[in-house]
């Protein structure tokens, strides 16, 4: 039982990431599910390496639960941060990369893969805590900047490592 508890704290992020739209009119609520999405996003992991059940399915499905959880926050928050046309552009162009580097492994390695690199974790950091930083209106943009040139660094090394490491 006890090797199935990570990957049941990565799946739980799933549903609850994709409630978050449905519960945006309960601010409680949302952010309780909010902030349990990242603790599983830290939990997950840590679980796995202190239980030694660190697979390679595990690193698939919180792949997969992040990608949904991203695609949630950006669909919520971005068009709420008001901040222009470019922001929308610069996190195409990130995605964009991250599709390239999904069909780089499947055709290179004949399997998805991805990388999580420190860069992608402190990316995640960041984005996580976007929203609360978003009510510092001074620091607003410098610090989007930051996130997206920090994904940009993320997602390009991810697609350098697929491509060069065996």
């Amino acid at each position: 039982m006890i090797r199935h508890i990570p990957n049941i704290i990565t799946l739980s992020r799933i549903p609850m990431a994709v409630a978050l739209p449905f519960v945006q009119s309960s601010p409680a609520v949302f952010w309780t599910l909010y902030m349990l999405c990242g603790l599983s996003d830290v939990l997950d992991g840590a679980v796995a390496r202190s239980t030694g059940t660190v697979s390679r399915l595990r690193e698939k499905l919180d792949t997969i639960a992040d990608i949904i959880f991203v695609a949630v926050w950006i669909v919520l928050f971005i068009s709420a941060m008001n901040v222009g046309r470019w922001l929308w552009i610069w996190t195409g162009v990130i995605a964009l990369i991250k599709v390239v580097n999904v069909i780089s492994g499947l055709a290179m390695k004949k399997c998805f893969v991805a990388k999580h690199t420190l860069a992608n974790k402190a990316t995640g950091i960041l984005l996580f805590l976007l929203p609360m930083v978003i009510l510092l209106e001074v620091i607003k943009v410098p610090y989007i900047v930051l996130v997206c040139l920090l994904a940009t660094f993320a997602a390009i090394q991810e697609g350098h490592l697929i491509r060069t490491e065996s």
